[in-house]
């Protein structure tokens, strides 16, 4: 493991993410959405992710001269065109429209078809309820997982995630989730680390359990029926209601259309009382602490509170790096010709 400060591996993910094409503008958003995953402990979507990025540039599954464009607007709902936009870049500028609707109706809704890859999603909706909005975003794509009861790949890892603000002082509420029994960054984690994986993470290609991350050919859903029911109808809300669909295609014999997402803003205060509601919120998660914690379990935690203290933590001491990262990190930025941290050499 290499331990490097956050603004450091900023820069550098900037830069590299700069000279292998992309914007300034978009390689700051997109190294600002890694280095967060990286902050709250989320490595799988984090800068391990920066030569994939690389690639899905110079293979054309993302663009960085896309406009994005308005494709309709009908009162609180926003439909976006990201054409193949970096996912930071599109997904931010949705939470910028849905957030100015919720201002106005109270709720604001905002598609987006034919962007690329969004990372971890509860940066989306962090960014909403650091504005006193409850914030949902979801995202689909190309089929990645079993469909329950079937063999091979059929559905998404499609993730949701959902925020909701707490009073002044007291870190957001932040649901983010596969419908995978984990995502499929973490198996390119364990890939990284040289790692095993549990036994129901994923299948190999005869459609038996795996251990080796290396022989991964589908992941399973989370729950059983519930985790692919739940992607299937994230598919619907994502990329059907969009007029952009993945899994019909795919399954037909056809093409993905490509990553596309959603983020809803609502405006509590459109419902009744602000500070009340926050306070009822307060009061919810003071009431879940109170629970006594079962044997072995330490403390009873809410949801992206784990996450909150990793980032805590990092932000003091540094994000440690796997090695199987660094070096592809490293391999990167000798053929862009960019300067590798010392602590990283």
């Amino acid at each position: 493991m290499a331990t490097i400060k956050v603004e450091e591996l900023q820069g550098f993910a900037a830069e590299l993410l700069s000279k292998a094409g992309f914007g300034a503008d978009q390689a700051r958003d997109m190294a600002e959405l890694l280095v967060w995953a990286n902050l709250r402990g989320i490595d799988s979507h984090g800068v391990l992710r920066i030569p994939r990025y690389i690639e899905m540039l110079r293979l054309g599954l993302v663009s960085a001269e896309a406009d994005i464009a308005e494709v309709r607007r009908f009162g609180a709902v926003c439909v976006l065109d990201a054409g193949k936009a970096p996912g930071a870049v599109a997904m931010n500028r949705a939470v910028e429209e849905a957030c100015d609707l919720a201002r106005t109706f109270g709720l604001g809704w905002c598609g987006v078809r034919k962007t690329s890859h969004a990372g971890a999603i509860g940066y989306f909706v962090r960014k909403l309820t650091e504005r006193g909005m409850i914030g949902i975003a979801m995202t689909a794509s190309k089929p990645l997982m079993a469909y329950f009861g079937a063999k091979g790949e059929a559905l998404s890892t499609n993730p949701l995630a959902i925020g909701i603000p707490q009073p002044e002082g007291h870190p957001p509420l932040i649901l983010d989730m596969s419908t995978a029994a984990v995502a499929l960054g973490k198996i390119m984690a364990a890939k990284d680390g040289n790692r095993e994986i549990p036994v129901g993470w994923a299948i190999d290609a005869e459609g038996a359990d795996t251990t080796d991350p290396h022989k991964v050919a589908a992941l399973l859903p989370m729950a059983g029926a519930k985790g692919s029911g739940l992607s299937l109808m994230i598919e619907i809300l994502c990329s059907l209601l969009v007029d952009n669909p993945n899994i019909a295609p795919v399954l037909a014999g056809g093409k993905s259309g490509g990553f596309n997402g959603m983020i809803l803003a609502v405006d509590p205060g459109a419902l009744g009382d602000r500070d009340g509601f926050l306070d009822h919120v307060a009061a919810l998660a003071g009431a879940i602490h109170g629970l006594t914690p079962s044997p072995g379990a330490g403390k009873v935690m809410l949801p992206g509170e784990r996450g909150h203290e990793t980032e805590q933590l990092r932000a003091r001491e540094g994000i440690p790096l796997a090695a199987g990262t660094v070096k592809r990190l490293k391999e990167a930025a000798a053929e862009l010709c960019v300067a590798i941290p010392a602590v990283l050499r």
